[in-house]
């Protein structure tokens, strides 16, 4: 069995932080790159008033051409955030919708139903640049303004992003209230309701049950991840919300399951290492500071 991992520290990690250079983005791209993995969200390209960490993103997009062979993409939160990469020359896109409104109207100032919609433009910016998109649905389990989100507003939402064009779907966990069962069961309804679209999740780990729901969701089908090295992360719209579970810590935990990841475990502590210089603070990781299982 394999999973792939991609990682979201460039964007994920750092959206939290105090801007960083470009030179320091560089450098931890580099890092991130070197451990395996195949996939980076490499930035957002949102409003730099709004999230002032990500206003370089035509810059770090310009770098990119530096690792061939592996598949970066971005963040959108809005059509003109789709056109913005497409310029830039990224044309594989997450799309944020929001299940909980409240969290919705807070992060993009639309309700979830009209951001759902949008899914069909933005699809088709992408799909004219030969690229593809992938929604991701934000506060799957709990939104921080309105409480528990029902799961069939998941169901809408993920079912309505396939008609209208999504290539992939993600689940997301963005405050970091889930558990396993919540997310077996909510997996389970969603593969249920759109078949075989390839789907990932993602998951912060905010109440320390992060890497647990990211096994229950292996247990589920679930083949791709989302992780941030050094545990990084955190959304500046949600409250309370704090980092995603460790790149790191999710290799060391499915190379004991027998998993494939393809992903070197020391190196992605390496890249942890940097994280944690390059933001200047301690990051979340346990096993940054406790080392691997010596065998």
């Amino acid at each position: 069995m394999r999973v792939e991992i991609r990682e979201v520290g460039l964007r994920d990690g750092l959206q939290n932080e105090a801007p960083v250079s470009l030179e320091a983005k560089a450098l931890l791209l580099d890092a991130v790159v070197a451990t395996g993995v195949r996939r980076v969200e490499a930035t957002a390209f949102v409003s730099p008033r709004a999230v002032p960490s990500m206003a370089d993103a035509e810059q770090v997009a310009a770098l990119l051409h530096r690792w061939p062979g592996v598949r970066f993409s971005a963040l959108v939160a809005s059509l003109g955030g789709a056109r913005r990469a497409v310029a830039a020359g990224i044309t594989d896109l997450e799309y944020v919708v929001s299940a909980g409104d409240g969290h919705s109207r807070a992060n993009v100032r639309i309700g979830t139903e009209e951001a759902t919609e949008q899914v069909a433009e933005v699809a088709a910016v992408v799909h004219d640049a030969g690229g593809s998109v992938e929604v991701i649905v934000a506060t799957a389990w709990d939104c921080p303004f309105d409480g528990p989100t029902p799961p069939e507003r998941v169901l809408r939402i993920v079912e309505r992003a396939c008609e209208l064009g999504a290539d992939e779907l993600a689940i997301a966990d963005t405050i970091g209230t889930a558990t396993p069962v919540r997310v077996q069961r909510l997996i389970g309804a969603v593969r249920d309701r759109v078949g075989p679209v390839t789907l990932g999740a993602h998951f912060h780990n905010t109440r320390g049950a992060g890497l647990a729901c990211a096994v229950a969701a292996v247990g589920e089908g679930v083949l791709r991840l989302d992780a941030s090295a050094g545990g990084l992360g955190g959304c500046p719209f949600a409250p309370g919300a704090s980092g995603n579970i460790a790149t790191e810590e999710l290799v060391y935990l499915l190379q004991d399951m027998g998993i494939e990841t393809g992903v070197d475990l020391q190196r992605s502590i390496d890249a942890a290492r940097l994280a944690q210089d390059v933001v200047g603070h301690l990051v979340p990781s346990n096993l940054l500071r406790a080392g691997d299982r010596k065998r």
